[in-house]
């Protein structure tokens, strides 16, 4: 009876983690719809609160001919003007999470189309934290395929 007992408990126990840990992946999938989607619309107040920046926020974009760019992170809550709002759609496929406790690294490939069809690719690696309850973005790398702009 105490086997059974115990079989209960790991069953019960690894099915609150399996359902916390898919409730986690679902959160930071929309965060990072939204703060892609505020980007694109110029909607600055929606996508700094997609942020949290922390004075280990990092924020490099390697683009397609081998250049690094070393953003900084206060552009992610503040853009100059014109730099957000130039429209376009993305699309994210193929996460792959790592959340531990209230930190997590995701990465994913996106396919951005700007207003004028033009399209590239990038994969994208994405550091957040919980705070509040609420997952945010600290940091991320961004890293454009080469030749990907059509």
């Amino acid at each position: 009876m105490r086997n059974i007992n115990v079989i209960v408990f790991l069953f019960c126990f690894a099915t609150v983690l399996v359902t916390a840990q898919e409730k986690d992946e679902k959160a930071i999938i929309q965060l990072l719809e939204k703060e892609s989607a505020t980007w694109r619309s110029g909607d600055i107040k929606a996508h700094a609160n997609c942020w949290a920046i922390k004075p280990y926020s990092r924020i490099l974009i390697s683009t397609g001919d081998g250049n690094v760019i070393d953003v900084p992170p206060q552009v992610m809550i503040d853009p100059p003007a014109n730099m957000a709002g130039n429209g376009g759609t993305s699309s994210n496929s193929n996460y792959k999470f790592h959340i531990e406790g209230n930190t997590a690294w995701v990465s994913h490939d996106e396919v951005s189309i700007s207003k004028e069809g033009k399209e590239s690719h990038t994969l994208e690696y994405r550091m957040l934290e919980k705070i509040d309850g609420e997952w945010k973005l600290v940091g991320q790398s961004i890293h454009v395929l080469p030749n990907s702009e059509k």
